[in-house]
């Protein structure tokens, strides 16, 4: 949840709230501010079963931008489950947009002597793909978004795809969609991370983001027993639901406003445009 801009009343107990001093929550179009004392706390954490209590991998990228067909994977974190990590940069010799490169850090210059694509994005997949043919879970943050910028990587540099309807992805964004439906305010990355209490000191960092990502799946999972029960594939089933639940929510808005609309079936995997062909 991020500060509110603006002064207000509280939503919960009335009382005037300054500038900075309270919390935005809601959803696009109907934001409220609710004061210190009414900010919305998560459960406590529980002692019980559930897709949580088993390792799980975690993977996260930094991109020239954010568009799959266009756009290229600079930097990549895998984080193991097994306590072995693979992290490490990509030389993807196309120029870095200013906009990107200020929120990352990564520049065409930084890059250079780093693996190219195809050698990269081959190492990633087979890292994915073991992954699959062992049933370990793959947390990824807003997967719509990772997951399909690799697909479209493979694609471009003509590297095997993995068996992506074999795999197995925890979705904190979604999740999180799930359980709050969109009430808690904006929830990017460094949003669910301090509402969880999860360390987040280096954002926009793929290493970084990738073990937040993790660490917060393991948080949502001790702390929601409901969410936790059953296993990863039936947790795939219910993401599906939240993120064309979620896909429709915004969709009823960005309606009334103009804005591009979701497709309730873009998850794990987004249908994009092809990228073109590089090898």
């Amino acid at each position: 949840m991020r500060l509110n801009k603006y002064p207000g009343l509280c939503a919960a107990c009335g009382i005037a709230v300054a500038i900075a001093a309270g919390r935005l929550i809601g959803l696009p179009g109907r934001w409220q501010t609710v004061c210190a004392g009414c900010t919305p706390t998560p459960p406590p954490r529980g002692d019980h079963p559930g897709w949580h209590v088993a390792p799980l991998a975690s993977l996260d990228f930094e991109t020239t931008g954010i568009d799959p067909a266009t756009d290229r994977v600079l930097s990549y974190a895998l984080l193991g489950d097994r306590g072995t990590d693979l992290c490490g940069l990509i030389d993807a010799g196309v120029e870095i947009p200013a906009a990107s490169a200020a929120v990352h850090g990564l520049t065409a210059e930084a890059l250079v002597g780093a693996p190219k694509p195809p050698e990269a994005i081959a190492g990633i997949v087979a890292w994915v793909q073991d992954l699959i043919d062992r049933e370990i879970g793959l947390v990824v943050y807003n997967a719509a978004y990772d997951l399909t910028m690799l697909r479209a990587e493979a694609e471009r540099w003509g590297v095997e795809q993995p068996d992506w309807n074999r795999l197995l992805v925890v979705d904190p964004f979604v999740i999180d969609w799930g359980i709050q439906r969109g009430e808690l305010g904006p929830r990017r990355l460094t949003d669910v991370a301090a509402y969880y209490g999860v360390a987040l000191d280096n954002a926009h960092d793929a290493s970084a983001d990738a073990r937040a990502a993790r660490d917060i799946a393991d948080e949502i999972g001790m702390r929601h027993p409901a969410v936790a029960a059953g296993t990863l594939a039936d947790l795939m089933i219910r993401q599906r639901s939240w993120f064309a639940d979620r896909a429709d929510d915004w969709n009823a808005y960005a309606r009334r406003v103009g804005r591009t609309l979701d497709d309730p079936a873009g998850w794990p995997l987004a249908a994009v445009a092809a990228p073109a062909v590089m090898a």
